[in-house]
């Protein structure tokens, strides 16, 4: 099966709904192109492509439709070249990247100036192909300028536009709309210019403004329209054109309308064109806020870090840093890569990571988080993950990811638009025709008015805004709250779980446990017991044998070593010691063995009934000791399941413990519903058992052992570790270690779900109710007939709403902070000194 690779490319000239829909149909309809997702807010086109070197065709479809990739440059320094082939060299290997739209290669400066589309490549890809290729290479000078200095730039230049259309609009008005309303002046104006005059010059001036700051809707428009593919500047285009000819007709060939009809609609198509550019002045502004958590996450990211080189520190910018450098870092500043503590010590703040307030002391051999900010203390480390391998350029990647998502209720929209524009097109032509056959004197004049409120009030561009924005907001604020959406899809997908079923260990659990209970079998020594046992687990990763092996060092038990050593998944683990066959596991081990624990059955349940794990011990198929083990509960674990059940949601237990075990933690935080016994390969059953109640399940687990049940569940929440995010499994990843993550992800779900729903509702109820306003259906009862300028506005506040609308979901606050939580009465859990 061929692998598909995911591409995000930036696309530029998407102003609505119907234009989101366009390029979305065409890439779909491509060879070897899948899972397509565009984003009218991001501004992006996110799609799996089966073979890098279709980009370049996707590229020039996207040309032709009228929405070109938008395309970067940057110039590496290049060494190690010596004579013209390896110039040509050198521009056949970057050519040969993905992405890459041209290469000049300079040998006598060294340098590759590289245009490439963004998002398909990056400067660090295309150096690290040379590098490859035996010619080392670093980014010189890029210039990538991110999404939000775009918008920022944008809006300045909207600004400019705006300011020049309104000052020449504002005359026209005063003479037009002026003249209607204050009489006064409407005889200043014939008494003085005339009012031929003063059409004429707001002929000049409207002009002016149609062929200046209002290029741009006719210069996207036109084009879009005689392909038969009308957008939100093709309404805007032929609105504003007919208002503009209508008004010329009238002004300078009077002959050719009857007397009743002649009148000028000049401010119509200025101020139209006024209200338009404020509507996309305020939607970049506000385009560029959403993109605010992005821009913090980035900015956690120092340029530069103090590297030693010959024992030396040497200031160089972060992305010459390669792993294996030692990087020192002095009091307050920020760790520029992930690495491990190899000197010094100091304590590290964190919460930009895990969301816990208390910094987190380092000591030498600890790992440390790029982008974490250092305290008064000073220590060198290791750098292990660079560039986009590190924690916060996962991060960063996640969050991205998640904001061009698309969402099943997006397929609604998507459906609508397709046919929206041409639709609204088809109601003006036909308002006209209706109003010239039937309409009141003068028709042609209220023909004209009502068509031309029709195309202008019905811009679909809040409809292509309701979602993707609320998307872009939602998650950036959930990533600053430690949820990671990887897949935006289960934003939608939380809203409509019924059962949260947790992992018992790492996730309720604080996943260390400690020796509570060994009790040995007659005929058996207690220390040569925990010895023996002891040294088979000192062959195992399970956390219950460093719980063991920490009660055998304390209690200075004799030291054996271990051979023929086996792991066996779900039962236990054995091995030879001194010459004995020693087992250790769980009674399903022994039976496997036919190795009975009469003896010692009734220790066994009154370890379980205690909440504690009980396993069992035995030496040359003899059963010799049940062991307890207690893994304590996270203090936040009772109050985080309190909030959920506060939420409507039923909570399970999966566990592998004896039933007895479960249940007495599931008693002391209020699970509902326990699935014991369950071997690791048993979840995805478990989860199964669960969904045939016809109710659906998310799954919370810690990431390493679940993949399975993470990826079964219909939403996969995986519990991070800090640094442990790159979970493929799951589709939420909480970084702050426990339970509240779980609530404030389906806090924030649920919050940015009603936004999107809030949007939709405006954007459709806004156009459903006003086309047949715009149209004329109040005039005959009450003599309303809707203006064009009027009808501008209405739309540009429209697609303002829908932004301000989702910008309020940055002031989402945690339902569960962070920080200390208060500790749970567990008496019968705690782990006790061992017997």
């Amino acid at each position: 099966m061929t692998e598909h690779r995911p591409v995000t490319l930036s696309v530029e000239g998407m102003s609505c709904a119907s234009c989101v829909g366009r390029v979305d149909r065409a890439l779909s309809e491509m060879d070897g192109i899948g899972e397509v997702s565009v984003n009218l807010a991001s501004e992006t086109a996110r799609f799996a492509i089966d073979d890098p070197a279709r980009i370049r065709s996707v590229a020039d479809t996207l040309t032709e439709l009228g929405y070109p990739a938008r395309a970067d440059s940057v110039t590496l320094n290049v060494a190690s070249m010596s004579c013209a082939s390896c110039v040509g060299r050198v521009e056949r290997i970057l050519s040969a990247v993905p992405g890459v739209l041209r290469v000049t290669v300079n040998l006598a400066a060294e340098t590759a100036t590289v245009h490439y589309l963004e998002g398909a490549t990056d400067p660090a890809a295309l150096a690290q192909a040379a590098t490859d290729a035996g010619y080392p290479a670093e980014p010189a000078q890029t210039t990538t300028v991110d999404r939000s200095e775009r918008k920022t730039e944008e809006a300045r230049n909207l600004a400019r536009r705006l300011g020049l259309a309104a000052t020449l609009a504002l005359p026209v008005l005063i003479l037009a709309m002026g003249s209607h309303a204050i009489p006064p002046l409407h005889a200043l104006i014939a008494d003085t210019i005339g009012m031929q005059a003063s059409w004429i010059i707001q002929f000049v001036l409207t002009t002016a403004v149609l062929l200046g700051p209002g290029r741009m809707f006719y210069a996207k428009g036109i084009p879009a329209l005689l392909k038969g593919a009308p957008d939100m500047n093709s309404l805007v285009a032929v609105g504003t054109g007919a208002a503009y000819l209508y008004s010329v007709i009238a002004t300078f060939l009077p002959g050719l309308l009857p007397e009743a009809v002649r009148a000028v609609y000049f401010e119509a198509a200025a101020m139209i064109v006024v209200l338009i550019l404020t509507g996309r002045f305020l939607e970049a502004r506000a385009k560029g806020r959403t993109g605010a958590a992005i821009r913090k996450l980035v900015g956690l990211r120092p340029r530069t870090a103090r590297v030693l080189r010959d024992g030396d520190p040497v200031e160089v910018p972060i992305d010459q840093i390669v792993p294996g450098d030692i990087l020192v870092v002095r009091p307050g500043e920020r760790i520029a890569v992930d690495g491990e503590v190899t000197g010094g010590g100091s304590r590290v703040d964190e919460s930009m990571i895990t969301g816990e307030p208390v910094p987190v002391a380092k000591h030498i051999g600890d790992p440390v988080t790029g982008g974490t900010m250092n305290g008064t203390g000073s220590f060198s480390f290791r750098a292990t993950r660079v560039g986009a391998d590190t924690t916060l350029a996962q991060i960063i990647r996640m969050v991205e990811e998640a904001q061009g998502a698309r969402l099943p209720i997006q397929s609604l929209v998507d459906r609508i638009t397709l046919w929206f524009v041409p639709a609204v097109m088809g109601a003006a032509t036909l308002t006209v025709l209706i109003w010239l056959l039937a309409g009141p004197s003068p028709a042609l004049t209220l023909a004209l008015v009502a068509g031309v409120s029709v195309l202008i009030i019905a811009c679909p561009c809040a409809m292509g805004l309701a979602t993707p924005t609320s998307i872009v907001v939602g998650t950036g604020r959930a990533a600053e709250m430690g949820v990671l959406f990887r897949k935006g899809d289960a934003l939608q997908a939380l809203g409509s779980v019924d059962v949260v079923a947790l992992d018992k260990t790492g996730t309720v659990t604080e996943g260390h446990p400690e020796l509570t209970d060994l009790v040995v079998a007659e005929g058996f020594d207690r220390a040569e017991v925990l010895a023996v046992v002891a040294a088979v687990e000192e062959h195992s990763e399970h956390p219950v044998a460093a719980a063991i092996l920490r009660a055998a060092q304390v209690e200075r038990v004799t030291r054996h070593d271990a051979r023929e050593f086996e792991a066996i998944a779900g039962f236990g683990v054995r091995a030879r010691v001194a010459g004995r066959d020693v087992l250790v596991g769980a009674d399903r081990l022994l039976a496997r063995h036919d190795i009975g624990t009469a003896g010692l059955a009734q220790a066994e349940a009154d370890i379980a009934r205690r909440g504690r794990t009980a396993l069992y011990a035995a030496i040359d198929g003899r059963v010799a000791a049940v062991i307890g083990v207690a893994d304590p509960v996270k203090t936040s674990s009772a109050a985080a399941i309190a909030a959920l059940h506060a939420q409507g949601l039923k909570i399970a237990l999966i566990t592998g413990d004896r039933a007895e075990t479960a249940e007495a933690i599931a008693r002391e935080i209020g699970i509902d519903h326990v699935i014991a016994g369950v071997l690791p390969d048993g979840k995805v059953a478990a989860l199964e058992a669960l969904r045939q109640t016809g109710q659906r399940v998310a799954f919370v687990g810690d990431g390493i052992n679940d993949a399975p049940a993470l990826a079964h569940a219909d939403v996969g929440i995986a519990i991070g570790t800090g640094t442990d995010i790159a979970i493929d499994a799951a589709d939420v990843v909480l970084m702050s270690g426990d339970l509240r993550g779980v609530v404030n992800a389906f806090e924030i779900s649920r919050r940015t779900m009603r936004n999107i729903r809030q949007n939709l509702f405006w954007a459709f109820g806004y156009n459903t109710a006003l086309i047949p306003v715009a149209a004329g259906v109040l005039y005959p009862a009450l003599g309303v007939l809707l203006s064009p300028v009027l009808a501008a506005g209405a739309m540009a506040l429209s697609s303002v709403f829908v932004l301000s609308n989702a910008l309020r979901l940055r002031q989402v606050m945690p339902v569960m902070d962070e920080g200390p939580a208060r500790p749970v009465a567990q008496a019968s859990i705690a782990p006790a000194a061992a017997e």
